[in-house]
């Protein structure tokens, strides 16, 4: 047989091998916006499989993110290297409208390098609301919430209230080179979460967003990631609550305005 054809033939066996398990990355849902290095998966990946009855999670990392990245919205801690932020459109809710999503921590620092993510909710865009979620690298105890981090929101509501690790060495494509390893070895902090449902009841009307965030912390090797899932208001898929765009509305203006015209000239 040809030598080319014989290492042909091997790159294509050894590409569909590292392929078995890993998810093929897609782009974040429209009107999302990143700082950093994040995705959508419509398969499971490593650990983090898909929540059941959702065909979709979307991702975040600190592999190849940016410095200062992913930080918390109330203030540096102190630690904190590169990571990524995610922001959902602006959506709007009534009082007692029910927010609810799936999470999930993933990290392969461990000892010392006590890196973390988080989600909050925002007013608008740009006005700090308060803390949904936040999960730290802890090689004991409870990784969520975050120890050392800010408090949660006043009724918010996780399930289970309190998780540690699953201790290992995390298989999960985001965290580039990391994935699959551990730094300090196993039962050092290192692993993931699994899904973690959190439900929140919203206090006032008004228009919000999410923001999430995941950040390295002393230094800039060996990666964490978040992914979350489910992101919905009163079980409605939160895209479907989104705040027109101004040029959406300056449409449906026009297009109003034609209809009265059309219904005056009948009525001539």
């Amino acid at each position: 047989m040809d030598k080319r054809i014989q290492i042909f033939g091997w790159m294509v066996s050894t590409a569909l091998a590292l392929s078995v398990g890993v998810a093929h990355a897609a782009p974040l849902p429209a009107g999302w916006t990143t700082n950093g290095n994040a995705g959508s998966f419509t398969a499971a990946d490593g650990v983090v499989t898909l929540v059941p009855g959702f065909s979709s999670y979307q991702w975040m990392s600190t592999s190849g993110a940016p410095t200062g990245g992913g930080t918390l919205p109330t203030g540096s801690i102190g630690i904190e290297t590169n990571g990524t932020t995610v922001q959902t459109p602006t959506f709007t809710v009534a009082t007692g409208d029910k927010l609810n999503f799936f999470f999930n921590y993933i990290t392969s620092d461990g000892v010392q390098y006590t890196e973390y993510a988080w989600a909050a909710l925002f007013g608008g865009t740009s006005t700090f609301d308060s803390y949904l979620f936040t999960a730290r690298t802890t090689t004991s105890g409870d990784t969520v919430p975050g120890f050392g981090l800010p408090g949660l929101g006043a009724g918010v509501s996780l399930t289970p209230a309190s998780t540690p690790i699953i201790a290992g060495g995390p298989a999960f494509s985001p965290l580039g080179s990391s994935s699959g390893s551990c730094y300090g070895g196993s039962g050092q902090g290192c692993g993931y979460t699994g899904w973690i449902e959190m439900d929140y009841t919203f206090t006032a009307d008004g228009d919000y967003s999410l923001k999430f965030g995941v950040t390295n912390a002393l230094d800039s090797a060996y990666q964490s990631a978040f992914a979350v899932a489910g992101v919905a208001i009163n079980d409605v898929p939160i895209d479907d609550n989104k705040v027109p765009e101004p040029a959406t509305l300056a449409l449906l203006g026009i297009s109003l305005a034609g209809l009265g015209i059309s219904r005056r000239r009948r009525q001539v």
